[in-house]
């Protein structure tokens, strides 16, 4: 599985276009999570979709630290490179 940043930006993005009913592409790395409209609820299925996908447990808190897809990517990324190494 690829766990490039790029590669978990664009799964993020498409999981989370599904869920908003929107396409992904509209949906800008850059922008915090609330400006997205993702409220709590969407926040946690983002998190189990995470952790299921990629191995990678994501607090809820640890979203207040990466508010956007480029600040959870590149987290994600970083911890997938340390369990793996």
């Amino acid at each position: 599985m690829d766990t490039s940043k790029e590669a978990i930006v664009t799964w993020c993005q498409e999981y989370l276009a599904g869920l908003l009913e929107v396409p992904a592409a509209t949906i800008d790395p850059a922008t915090d999570f609330d400006r997205l409209g993702i409220d709590s609820a969407l926040a946690v299925a983002l998190l189990i979709e995470v952790e299921d996908r990629y191995g990678v447990d994501l607090a809820p808190e640890d979203l207040f630290d990466n508010p956007n897809l480029n600040a959870v990517a590149a987290y994600l990324h970083e911890q997938s490179r340390r369990s793996v190494g």
